[in-house]
């Protein structure tokens, strides 16, 4: 079992409500879907909160540097 720091998002009230759906149905997608859906939730995160796009990307365990400009 591997430790993912998008699992403890999902439970923080600090994380937009749509990000946290994002990353719940990520969790129980297969491995297709995963990446749209996290990416989705990144980019919540960077909209909302004004984290980072590099920094957002990696919370939810995708590589950071593939952010559109």
């Amino acid at each position: 079992m591997s430790f993912r720091m998008a699992s403890l998002l999902v439970h923080n009230e600090h994380i937009p409500v749509a990000a946290r759906n994002a990353l719940r149905a990520a969790q129980e997608s297969a491995r297709e879907g995963r990446v749209e859906l996290l990416e989705s939730a990144a980019r919540i995160i960077h909209r909302e909160i004004g984290v980072a796009c590099p920094d957002a990307r990696e919370l939810v365990d995708l590589h950071p540097s593939e952010c559109d400009s």
